[in-house]
């Protein structure tokens, strides 16, 4: 049975002071529900410190790393480096790290790697911009991400990955695909695996929504039998939204 997952993407906010009260309303509940990982991605200055403060129920993961296990990578951590502070998970591929940090599929394929060699788990992030979606190539252009920078790996390797589908014309607008359109990419995702592996290793695998998703259209995205999850950014910084989400799973 493929896990059910909520993960917060805090990006570049909150001081110190505010990440850790954040992160304390949300390791203070203990109900949870049972079936949900609740993940949480902050800067990445925060991880040794969340590491002391979490429990089963609540994971830390780092949004970036570099695919090098050291050197001269100014500003740059590795993935030793982020698992040695507390990181249980690694975040690859996010649309922002693709067009503000030119992160291209050769490069997102070696953090693919990186993560694999440390045999750490990871989300990685797929999805198309608006113009793709408009021209009607949206499942070619996710189709070509996957094979690109995560296909290569063996069948034990891609069961460290959990994708997300992120439609970028969704994340920070307000805007939110539809119930069929995240459950045809879902299923298409799900589908591709399974051809490229085979159905009980599609049926492993976490696919998790990352567009816009908020405690209002939670429920709905959460019903579709392929989606798994979210990937939550905005909605994550207020623990109020954030728990209803996972509630919603």
């Amino acid at each position: 049975m493929r896990k059910r997952i909520v993960a917060g993407n805090w990006k570049m906010n909150l001081l110190p002071n505010e990440a850790e009260a954040l992160f304390n309303e949300l390791i203070i509940k203990t109900d949870w529900p049972s079936h949900v990982q609740v993940i949480v991605f902050p800067p990445s200055i925060y991880i040794s410190r969340f590491n002391e403060l979490k429990d089963n129920h609540v994971l830390v993961g780092a949004q970036n790393f570099y695919p090098s296990k050291g050197g001269a990578f100014t500003g740059e951590i590795s993935v030793t480096q982020a698992k040695s502070v507390g990181a249980d998970y690694l975040l690859i591929g996010h649309s922002e790290r693709r067009a503000y940090f030119g992160e291209h599929a050769d490069f997102l394929k070696e953090k693919v790697d990186a993560s694999i060699e440390q045999r750490s788990p990871f989300i990685f992030c797929c999805g198309e911009p608006l113009t793709i979606r408009e021209a009607g190539q949206e499942l070619d252009f996710v189709k070509k991400q996957l094979e690109e920078s995560l296909f290569h790996l063996s069948k034990e390797d891609i069961l460290f990955a959990t994708v997300a589908y992120e439609p970028v014309w969704a994340i920070g607008t307000g805007k939110t695909a539809s119930m069929q359109q995240a459950e045809d990419m879902h299923a298409a995702i799900r589908s591709w695996i399974a051809e490229k592996y085979d159905i009980d290793i599609a049926n492993r695998i976490s696919i998790l929504y990352g567009g816009s998703c908020s405690p209002e259209n939670a429920k709905e995205l959460f019903a579709c039998p392929n989606v798994d999850g979210g990937l939550i950014g905005g909605a994550s910084l207020k623990s109020e939204s954030f728990i209803q989400i996972s509630e919603a799973l």
